[in-house]
């Protein structure tokens, strides 16, 4: 069974946010259900990691209201993450559910057997998080993440508070970080620069978590 790494950079660097994903259910503060993955195992290891690029924010989230995080491949600077180990499969899964369609279904089971012919970035479809982009190694085995397939044409919003407790919640879990560090890490991304301001960050960032949510 082939083993890749999902790199998380937006609300699922927290793992209680990722598990809804794998598990199925409702995240705190989201407005979606999720159905969870065929198979629903947990990861075999996490890592925190760094990787070049950009977090940009744009459009509007159906979960969580305001903009959703992207990751830019162009972007100069690096973009904090965390790496799960997971099989081909499961992330073909979580990035289905990403773009709402089912998991299994034609879209999972394409994007899973094309990963291994991924080198640098492969647009699927014109969809919010229809492009695979490999973004390096670990232990040998790839990395891999999803995002938009032109990042600069998309719209910039800012995004929820809900949202971002999520992020920071696993900003601090994946990297250690305090609140002035995600704040001033977070205040700097297109989208949410000018519309949020560091205090109102740094508060957002502060140690409370979000709970886990409803779960299968």
């Amino acid at each position: 069974m082939q083993r890749v790494w999902y790199v998380a950079y937006g609300s699922n660097l927290a793992f209680d946010r990722f598990r809804c994903y794998l598990a199925g259910g409702r995240p705190a503060g989201g407005m979606r259900e999720y159905a969870g993955c065929r198979d629903t195992r947990e990861p075999e290891r996490m890592v925190s990691l760094e990787v070049p690029g950009g977090l940009v924010f744009a459009g509007e989230s159906r979960v969580w209201g305001g903009g959703m995080a992207f990751y830019d491949t162009t972007a100069p600077g690096l973009v904090a993450g965390r790496g799960y180990l997971v099989t081909a499969d499961q992330l073909g899964d979580v990035a289905a559910q990403e773009m709402r369609r089912e998991p299994g279904g034609e879209f999972a089971r394409e994007l899973a057997g094309l990963l291994t012919e991924v080198e640098s970035v492969h647009t699927m479809g014109p969809g919010r998080y229809e492009t695979v982009a490999r973004v390096g190694e670990q232990d040998g085995v790839p990395m891999f993440t999803v995002t938009h397939g032109d990042v600069a044409e998309l719209a910039l919003a800012a995004p929820s508070t809900a949202y971002l407790r999520w992020i920071a919640a696993g900003l601090r879990e994946a990297h250690g970080w305090n609140g002035a560090q995600i704040a001033d890490y977070l205040s700097a991304a297109p989208g949410v620069k000018g519309a949020w301001t560091v205090e109102a960050l740094t508060e957002i960032a502060s140690p409370r978590r979000p709970s886990p949510g409803t779960r299968r």
